[in-house]
C-alpha cells in the first residue's frame, strides 16, 4: 500500500497500519510515524528540519525582512526509515545496501 502524504492519513495511521497487518501487506510512505508505528518503510522530507527552517523564516520576517522577498526552500533533507520487523513478518527480504542507506532501521 502507498500511504500518500496527507494529513488525514497520518492522523489515521493506526486504522491503515492494523488494515495493513491483517491484509499482510506492506506500507510505504512519506511520513516516518507510518513506519514506526508498523509499516514497512518511509521515504520523505525531514518534517523536524522543515520546522526549523520555518523557525528561521519566522525569526527573519519579525526581524523585519518582508516574507515576499524571502526566497522560497525545498526540503534539503529526506530520511529513509525501513521497520525490518515488519518486513520479517510478511516475508520480505531487504537487500543489505538498502538498509546501509536508510538513516533508521527499526529491528
Amino acid at each position: 500500500m502507498l500511504v500518500l502524504a496527507d494529513r488525514v492519513f497520518l492522523h489515521n495511521r493506526e486504522r491503515i497500519v492494523a488494515f495493513a497487518a491483517k491484509s499482510r501487506r506492506p506500507i510505504m510512505s512519506a511520513y516516518r510515524e507510518l513506519a514506526e508505528d508498523g509499516g514497512l518503510m518511509s521515504f520523505g522530507p525531514s518534517y523536524a528540519a522543515m520546522h526549523r527552517q520555518a523557525a528561521r523564516y519566522v525569526d527573519k520576517i519579525l526581524k523585519g525582512e518582508k516574507p515576499a522577498e524571502l526566497p522560497i526552500e525545498q526540503p534539503a533533507r529526506f530520511e529513509l526509515v525501513i521497520n525490518l520487523k515488519r518486513a520479517k513478518a510478511l516475508g520480505i527480504g531487504v537487500p543489505p545496501t538498502l538498509l546501509a542507506r536508510a538513516d533508521e532501521v527499526i529491528e
